[in-house]
């Protein structure tokens, strides 16, 4: 925990790499032109801590390093753009559901074949449940409401991630009050949210967008929950696993209420775009496999305040890349919304103490907090 009722992620002891050669080949999925998908054996993923280390990491790869970064903060920052594409074409929920349910299984089988055991029942069940929030209510909220809201708008709200986090530890039984200095966090990044939902900032349909914006601002409260869940609950030994089958799990979810909204009956595959498809291809290949095969690898070779900057730069690079490629509007109101929302999750994923040097308080010391 940071301090600020703000979970740590979880980190898997993956080992340690003494090449680049060994780096690249400790990562579970690669795209072309590498010929091979590589996993970890099960040997390497038997000790899983779930919590950051205060220690320095160990020592990586320079050109690893970067690589993994740039993945982390320009995939991300660009599955919004794809999801945009996408439901151009495709319909949201079954688009969502074929793109987990594919990664997930795919995942799965290749665990299998290197002998990593298979979940047991209790396992099965908390992936339904932590799979459904994040996948479900989580992203699928998102790809609905990205049918009308910009993609670089969607991404600015999701980075209020951080405020339903500190928000959640503090409601569930057993959390942690946050600090004063989560507290005026939640509170800025809140201010953004209004300022992006604000009518004025629609050019067309203002009340259905607003709404579209309010289910973005849902599913990042449904992603806080899930992930507390998962944080709680029983898992597997291996993070990969762990991760596939909540895709699985969340996919089935999607193609559920996919089937439940009639979009089925709505599929014409002659108005399926090139685009849409390549879109979709994408968000499996680089979205589910490869930008988080580098995040978990991070997880292990870098500091938590260097991996925590990408909640500030995914949402640059989405606004962006909309910006760029689909002519989203850019507008002074939306650019003080974005410093505001940002300005908000920097201080609650500082480190304990700043505002209290701003306000004039002494900051306690880590070892008193600590103790």
């Amino acid at each position: 925990d940071t301090g600020l009722g703000v979970p740590r992620p979880v980190a898997p002891d993956i080992g340690q790499p003494a090449n680049l050669k060994d780096a690249l080949a400790s990562l579970p999925f690669l795209p072309p032109p590498f010929p091979y998908i590589f996993i970890p054996a099960p040997s390497r993923l038997t000790q899983i801590e779930y919590r950051m280390s205060t220690e320095s990491p160990p020592p990586a790869p320079r050109a690893m390093l970067y690589a993994a970064f740039l993945a982390v903060y320009i995939i991300w920052g660009s599955t919004y753009l794809a999801i945009r594409v996408a439901v151009e074409t495709l319909p949201p929920f079954l688009m969502a559901a074929t793109r987990f349910l594919f990664a997930g299984l795919l995942m799965f089988a290749l665990l299998r074949v290197r002998r990593l055991p298979m979940p047991t029942r209790s396992q099965w069940l908390a992936a339904l449940v932590s799979g459904n929030l994040l996948l479900v209510g989580g992203n699928g909220l998102v790809v609905w409401a990205e049918q009308t809201v910009p993609s670089g708008r969607a991404a600015l709200v999701i980075a209020t991630t951080p405020v339903w986090f500190a928000i959640l530890e503090w409601l569930r039984p057993g959390g942690r009050r946050p600090k004063l200095q989560a507290v005026i966090g939640i509170a800025i990044g809140f201010i953004g949210v209004i300022l992006l939902i604000n009518p004025a900032t629609t050019s067309t349909a203002p009340t259905a967008n607003s709404m579209r914006i309010l289910a973005v601002v849902a599913a990042t409260a449904a992603w806080a929950a899930g992930s507390l869940y998962s944080k709680h609950s029983t898992k597997p030994a291996s993070p990969w696993m762990s991760v596939a089958i909540q895709m699985i799990a969340g996919g089935a979810g999607l193609l559920l209420v996919g089937l439940c909204m009639g979009e089925s009956q709505a599929i014409h595959v002659s108005r399926f775009s090139a685009h849409s498809l390549y879109a979709l291809a994408y968000l499996i290949v680089f979205g589910s496999w490869i930008a988080f095969s580098a995040y978990v690898w991070l997880l292990k070779h870098t500091t938590p305040a260097k991996l925590s900057t990408y909640a500030y730069v995914n949402p640059v690079i989405a606004v962006f890349l909309g910006w760029m490629f689909l002519h989203e509007p850019l507008n002074p109101r939306t650019i003080l919304a974005a410093a505001v929302i940002l300005a908000g999750v920097i201080i609650i994923t500082l480190p304990s103490g700043i505002i209290d040097i701003f306000l004039r308080r002494p900051a306690i010391a880590p070892s008193a907090v600590d103790s």
